[in-house]
């Protein structure tokens, strides 16, 4: 494999070890060495399935970027990015590669984070788990074969699951670290198996480089129609967003992670992570498809240890179950990753309040409105006790992995929906006809959701009767084909009109009270954006 092996090691950079390195190997002989180092097991059809044990999710609390004259007045310090010194992310880096020192194998992958040329970065991925440098180069994009002799990497993240942190020495709270420093392109990760924690830090990383050259990051998956027009869905989890975006009749830009560029949309990766709890392939074809196949990572996905079958619907090891896979494992994936910039943008919520109806058309002030608030309602139906709704807001729907104020990304948001007359729209695939936890409250039809958005993407939306609902301001349409018109207007689904404006007041103070914290930061017009309850006769 010496034509895969790099002209700068891992000596190169500081890194001393004795380990046999694995440069850059391919699925197959990844596979095999996670099943022969006991990471994992076959399934029927062909699918990696690993434990990630204790960590079945993000550590969010245990991330932290290194607080110093790159970062001090360019990274917005908070609840989301929180510091850690110079001199603690020092012991840590020194007791990392003490850690590497001692390994006897590790596998390394380069390769890149963005797919258009122009605006990725060159990124060199360390692991001592076989599996998790396979989910690695499925989840980012593959460079070249004739490329990597000579790769140069800029950035360099070295994940050991068998760290253990000392919160004293190196300034963390727990036994687990996710450590970034963008002054020496570094990211150590230690303590999780949980393999996601490598793939938000690459975005973490874009959300944070991007910017400057007037590239919009963005948490979102996207598509494109066939005229050539894209369209890109906002949303946190739940929302739909993989779901509406894996259309049989558009193609896939890609799930999870993208930019905006002056002359395109390009996903910054190569591969989907998708959830894989009740997955069906009756709702989800594509991805369902994926999980019989070769390449495919399923993590945390319970398995029959004799049959080797499948059970999807089985939580025991996790509610958050996932899969991941190359692109093109998608039938109708964009072969460069790429598209044309936005002719839409849609923004997904699941409204669990029943108060949002189920497609507006938002001006581009709108739009930055309720792209920083990144509203979307969860119930946990299986907690005793729930009931009511919990609001959620996650700034620019990805709130953990924007290094940057919010402002930042917001307003280049706007300008460039300004620039390129985009059609934006709020999509609520939540509940109606009353809260979720109201007995008899059903969820969104998703044959009405689906026949709403491809209105919206085709234009046809444009052309109908628009009324302005009187909390948030926006436009709705007041009747769709084949679309039943009682669902539209959500206080006329309520029986009882006095319980939906007693509970979209409530909703509205919410969204006034979280927005608060941008209203020094925008313009006026993004401050009048905001609800305002209205006052029914």
């Amino acid at each position: 494999m010496t034509e895969r092996t790099p002209h700068k090691g891992l000596e190169a950079q500081g890194f001393a070890t004795n380990a046999q390195i694995h440069w850059n190997l391919i699925t197959a002989p990844l596979v095999e060495h996670a099943i022969a180092r006991g990471e994992g097991h076959l399934a029927n059809g062909g699918a990696l399935v690993v434990a990630t044990g204790a960590k079945t999710g993000r550590s969010a609390t245990d991330k932290f970027i290194v607080r110093d004259a790159e970062t001090e007045n360019t990274v917005w310090w908070g609840k989301s990015n929180a510091a850690m010194t110079p001199a603690h992310f020092a012991a840590l880096k020194a007791d990392f590669i003490a850690a590497l020192a001692d390994k006897e194998t590790l596998f390394v992958q380069d390769l890149f984070g963005g797919s258009q040329p122009e605006h990725r970065v060159r990124v060199r991925v360390i692991n001592e788990l076989a599996w998790h440098n396979l989910f690695i180069r499925t989840m980012l994009v593959r460079p070249h074969e004739a490329d990597l002799p000579g790769f140069d990497p800029e950035y360099t993240i070295i994940d050991l699951p068998s760290f253990r942190a000392d919160p004293a020495r190196h300034g963390c709270r727990s036994e687990t670290v996710i450590a970034v420093n963008f002054t020496e392109k570094l990211i150590l990760i230690g303590g999780t198996a949980y393999a996601g924690e490598m793939k938000k830090s690459v975005f973490g990383l874009l959300n944070y480089l991007l910017p400057v050259d007037g590239i919009m990051p963005m948490h979102c998956s996207a598509n494109i129609g066939p005229k050539g027009d894209t369209a890109v869905f906002f949303g946190l989890s739940g929302t739909g967003k993989t779901t509406l975006s894996a259309d049989a009749s558009r193609t896939l830009i890609g799930d999870d992670e993208h930019g905006w560029s002056d002359t395109a949309v390009f996903n910054f990766e190569g591969g989907c992570y998708a959830k894989m709890i009740r997955l069906s392939a009756e709702a989800e074809p594509e991805i369902y498809a994926t999980t019989k196949r070769f390449g495919t990572v399923l993590e945390n996905v319970v398995m029959d240890a004799e049959t080797r079958e499948l059970d999807l619907d089985d939580a025991t090891l996790a509610e958050n179950s996932r899969g991941s896979y190359p692109i093109d494992f998608i039938p109708n994936a964009s072969e460069h990753n790429m598209g044309p910039v936005p002719k839409n943008i849609v923004m997904l919520t699941a409204d669990a309040y029943g108060v949002l109806p189920p497609i507006a058309k938002l001006t581009p002030d709108q739009a930055m409105y309720h792209f920083l608030s990144g509203y979307t309602a969860r119930v946990a139906g299986t907690e005793i006790g729930v009931t009511e709704p919990d609001a959620t807001f996650s700034t620019c729907f990805g709130a953990p992995f924007m290094p940057r104020h919010p402002s930042v990304y917001g307003n280049l948001l706007k300008e460039r929906i300004a620039k390129g007359g985009v059609d934006c729209w709020l999509v609520n695939t939540g509940w109606t006809g009353g809260k979720a936890t109201m007995p008899g409250i059903s969820r969104m039809p998703i044959k009405a959701t689906r026949a709403l958005l491809n209105a919206a993407l085709d234009g046809s939306l444009n052309d109908a009767d628009f009324r302005t609902d009187p909390n948030f301001g926006f436009k709705v349409p007041t009747s769709v084909p084949g679309v039943d018109s009682a669902i539209l207007d959500p206080r006329e689904a309520w029986a009882d009109k006095q319980a939906y404006d007693a509970t979209a007041a409530k909703l509205v103070d919410q969204f006034v009270e979280n927005f608060a914290q941008f209203a020094d930061h925008v313009d006026e017009g993004v401050r009048q954006s905001a609800p305002k309850v209205s006052q029914p006769a």
